[in-house]
Parts: structure tokens; C-alpha cells; sequence
């Protein structure tokens, strides 16, 4: 009995998704090379033309790092002035002397809302930890009872948010504009990290780490240029550019053709939005303050190495993703899922959960479940907001449950003095029950979309 097309295709996707999986829990493959390695291997035994195969690889990764690198490289650039520049430590200190030393959980999880728009999660961990930790001892609070609320909003953030990897990755691949975007993610970020954030706050309150916190060499040393520049700036500088992508997308939608629409669209391009805005933060946080140009150029030189590899897996993602759509496999596994009765918001989600318990990334998740869905999505004729909102669902979904096998897990646990067994009863349940709000307020943003 000969089996269907699509169940070929089925089983063929399948075995790629076990294979990648199994390269990088099992065989210890980097993920850069195991997604080229799984491309291949989906390709070939799609029947994709041998002598086509690389080129198609190539192109998906062409396309997926067109889009994002400019983006993830220059909002790693912003991160790096803020940190290098002292800011961020500064506008920490600041919300945490406002909302007083009761609630100084509360000001750290908000200096994570801001501090974690232009920094990656691990690295705005890194950032703000030191400051937790002196709050702890001046306040005699618990260290986990501190960090951990503030590390959830950090993970809440670079889930969701632009110029997020994963987000902007998840947008390309559903061509989704990111001012719309960010309209539809911006209130899921901010209420899930008020329900989620305010959970980890009692969760973890009077937590008790059960080993000295490890903080040696992890916090880069500021150049030294003076006091640090206002809170104030700082804020203003991480909500510039979000600001000028939302302006864009509004002139878009909202104003007629002409010179003003046109110039606002300009600088409301992503990319145009950011180098703006690391220009200015090179003259405010760098030159302004003493630094020597020679520094500046270092310090914004000095963000790429960290974020190379996120952009190399990323778009590699690209090129798994594009041989799944070309090879007819995505559209099969799309199918079975749409099959299963659930909407496709929901399978969005779960798909990306999957991918995020079984091999720990959330930007190798959020792109891999982008890259099957794609094609249900495309198929739905859903309209730009619905399209938006499943980018979001994604996102919620690769935030699900961080563990033993997710670099994240290792980095809050071992700065928090936590366990393995602390870890999992806090931190793997918090980014659990972030997640499940995420996607709860989605659903419910969906019934007005």
C-alpha cells in the first residue's frame, strides 16, 4: 500500500524536527550548524534537486538575514552604549529609590520592562544583577526575591518584543510589519509582565538561595567618563526608536501620500529607526560625556561579537524554514495541524512550546514554529492584525518553561544562588505561568483584531 504525498511529507518533516532535536540535546551539535545540516537532509529526501538545494538554503537565509541582522545588530549596539555608559545601572537605581525599599522588587521588574527593550535577555541579566544584589543587602531582602520578578520581565521582553530576534525573525517569516507589531505586543508585554511579574514577586518572596550567588567577571567594566548620564535620557533613548516605528506605521495607515507621510515612514523604517537612535546614543551616552570617538567606535563595535552567532541561527532558521515551504513538507505538516480542529492561534503557540521545552533557545523555537505555520497562516487569509497577533503567540509560546537545557536557566540560577531543584520550582514555573498569560491575553486580543 503506497502511502500519500502528504503523508510523505508528514513523515519527512517529522524526522527532520526529531533529527534537530536530536543534533543539538543529544549529539551537542551547535544549533548554527545543526539547522544547515537538518536543511539538508529535509531537502534531499523531499526530492529537492540536488544542485538546487544549497542555493535554496542560501536564499532563505539571504531573506531571513535581510530582514533581521541590521536590525538585531543595531538594537545589540544601543544595549551595549546603555550598559557601557553606566545608564542602565542609573535608571535602575532610580525606579527602585522611587517605589521605595518595600516594593524594591517592583522597581527592578520595571527597570527589566525598559533596560530589556534594546538588550538581550542573558545580557541584561548580567546588567542588572549586581544592583539587585546591592539592593538585597541594603534592604535585607532575599537575592531570588529580588531578581528573579526582574529577570521574568527581561525574558517576557525579549520573547515578544522587537528587535527581539525571535520577533523580528517571526515577522519576516509571516510578513508582518513591525510598527503593527509592536502595537499588538506592546499591552501583552506590560500586562503579562504585571499579572506574571507580580506571581514571581509572592512566589518568591522570602526565597532563600541555597548557594553563594557566583557574580565574579560577569559585569563589563564602564568607561570611565564621569557621572552617569540621567535616567531620564536613558529612558528616552530606549523608547526613541519604538516610537519612531510606531509613527511610521500610523503615517501608513493613516495619513494621504505626500511629503510629511513620506518622511515619517523614513525614519519609522525599522533599520533607518535604529541607526538614528545609536547615533544618538554614541553622542548623548559617549561623545558628550568625554569619551574619546575611538572609544565610542569600540564600545558599538564591541556589541557584534555577542550577537553574531543569535544572527548566524537565525538565519539559518531561514534557510530550515525555506526548505520546509519549498519542499511542500511545511504545507503538510501545517495541514495535519490545521486538521487537528485546533485554531491556528493555539497550534502557533503549542508548536513553538514544543520546540522550546525540547530544545531550551526561545529564538530557535519562535523561528522553527514561524517556518511550519507559515503556510497555514498564509492559507487562513487572515487579515495583518490577526497575522501580527500569531507572531505573538509564537513568541508566548517560546518563553514556555525554561530548564536544564536552556542557557538562561543556568545563568539566573547560578546568579541568584539558586539550585537545580529551586530553579525548577520558581524560575521554570514563572516563565510557565508568563507564557500562559501571554497567550491568554492574545486569544483575547484576537476576538478584536
Amino acid at each position: 500500500m503506497s502511502l500519500s504525498p502528504q503523508t510523505v511529507s508528514l513523515a519527512i518533516g517529522c524526522g527532520g524536527v526529531a533529527l534537530l532535536l536530536f543534533l543539538i540535546l543529544i549529539a551537542r551539535v551547535q544549533p548554527f550548524l545543526a539547522l544547515l545540516v537538518v536543511s539538508l537532509g529535509v531537502g534531499l529526501a523531499a526530492g529537492i534537486n540536488p544542485a538546487d538545494l544549497p542555493k535554496l538554503i542560501e536564499t532563505g537565509v539571504g531573506a531571513t538575514l535581510g530582514h533581521i541582522a541590521l536590525i538585531v545588530a543595531l538594537g545589540a549596539m544601543i544595549g551595549r552604549l546603555v550598559e557601557v555608559s553606566g545608564g542602565a545601572a542609573q535608571l535602575a537605581g532610580l525606579l527602585v529609590d522611587r517605589v521605595g525599599e518595600k516594593r524594591a522588587a517592583v522597581g527592578l521588574a520595571l527597570a527589566g520592562l525598559v533596560v530589556g527593550i534594546p538588550v538581550f535577555f542573558e545580557v541584561g541579566v548580567v546588567m542588572l544583577m549586581p544592583l539587585a544584589e546591592g539592593t538585597a543587602r541594603r534592604t535585607g531582602q532575599t537575592l531570588p526575591g529580588l531578581a528573579l520578578p526582574m529577570c521574568l520581565v527581561l525574558l517576557i521582553v525579549h520573547a515578544l518584543l522587537p528587535p527581539h530576534p525571535g520577533a523580528v525573525a517571526a515577522a519576516g517569516l509571516l510578513q508582518v510589519d513591525l510598527g503593527r507589531l509592536i502595537i499588538w505586543t506592546a499591552p501583552v508585554v506590560v500586562v503579562t509582565a504585571a499579572v506574571a511579574g507580580g506571581f514571581a514577586i509572592v512566589l518568591t518572596r522570602g526565597l532563600v538561595p541555597a548557594m553563594v550567588p557566583s557574580l565574579e567577571g560577569d559585569m563589563p567594566a564602564a568607561v570611565p567618563a564621569g557621572d552617569p548620564p540621567l535616567a531620564a535620557t536613558v529612558a528616552g533613548l530606549i523608547i526613541l526608536p519604538l516610537v519612531l516605528i510606531l509613527g511610521g506605521s500610523l503615517a501608513t495607515a493613516l495619513l494621504p501620500p505626500g511629503a510629511l507621510r513620506a518622511a515619517l515612514e523614513l525614519f519609522g523604517a525599522p533599520v533607518v529607526a535604529l541607526l538614528l537612535d545609536v547615533l544618538l546614543c554614541s553622542y548623548v551616552l559617549g561623545v558628550r560625556r568625554g569619551w574619546p570617538r575611538t572609544t565610542v567606535a569600540d564600545v558599538v563595535g564591541s556589541a557584534l561579537p555577542a550577537v553574531a552567532i543569535v544572527i548566524l541561527i537565525t538565519g539559518a532558521g531561514g534557510g530550515f524554514a525555506k526548505v520546509l515551504v519549498t519542499s511542500g513538507v511545511g504545507a503538510a505538516l501545517s495541514g495535519t495541524m490545521t486538521a487537528t480542529g485546533l485554531p491556528i492561534l493555539a497550534l502557533a503557540y503549542l508548536l513553538a512550546l514544543l520546540f522550546r521545552v525540547a530544545q531550551g533557545p526561545t529564538a530557535v523555537a519562535i523561528i522553527a514554529a514561524a517556518g511550519i505555520v507559515a503556510p497555514a497562516v498564509a492559507a487562513a487569509g487572515f487579515g495583518a492584525d490577526r497575522v501580527a497577533l500569531v507572531c505573538v503567540a509564537l513568541g508566548a509560546g517560546g518563553m514556555f518553561g525554561s530548564h536544564v537545557n536552556d542557557a538562561g536557566f543556568w545563568i539566573v540560577t547560578r546568579l541568584t544562588g539558586l539550585d537545580v531543584g529551586q530553579g525548577l520550582r520558581t524560575w521554570t514555573v514563572l516563565s510557565a505561568v508568563a507564557s500562559v498569560v501571554a497567550f491568554g491575553l492574545t486569544a483575547l486580543l484576537w476576538q478584536i483584531a
